[in-house]
């Protein structure tokens, strides 16, 4: 089992920062993809950003050029650094980590983007 704790979420005006960190714990698969999803009020769950446990990424087309993500495999803890950050971006975020017959959720961290 795999227990994720998640923090750094909060409130910031448009164009400001934030970086997430989730730190993860348990029976970790050595190779495993790590992410970040996100869900605004009324919308479906979307991926955000994901690295592998090699090191590449994936981020969905509007994040791009705005967020990183980055993940210290010695620590199990992946990053998502969040910069000029728009209202759009308004969620709870989630950690999510999945290997070989695995796939674990953090409880979520809220992110607000004011105008």
């Amino acid at each position: 089992q795999v227990q994720l704790v998640e923090s750094g979420g909060g409130l910031v005006q448009a164009g400001g920062s934030l970086r997430l960190s989730c730190a993860a714990s348990g029976s970790i698969r050595r190779l495993n993809v790590m992410g970040w999803y996100r869900q605004a009020p009324g919308k479906q769950r979307e991926l955000v950003a994901e690295i592998t446990s090699g090191g590449s990424t994936n981020y969905v087309d509007s994040v791009k050029g705005r967020f990183a993500i980055s993940r210290d495999n010695a620590k199990n803890t992946v990053y998502l650094q969040m910069n000029s950050l728009k209202p759009e971006d308004t969620a709870v975020y989630y950690c999510n980590v999945r290997g070989l017959l695995q796939n674990s959720w953090g409880q979520g961290t809220q992110v607000t983007v004011s105008s």
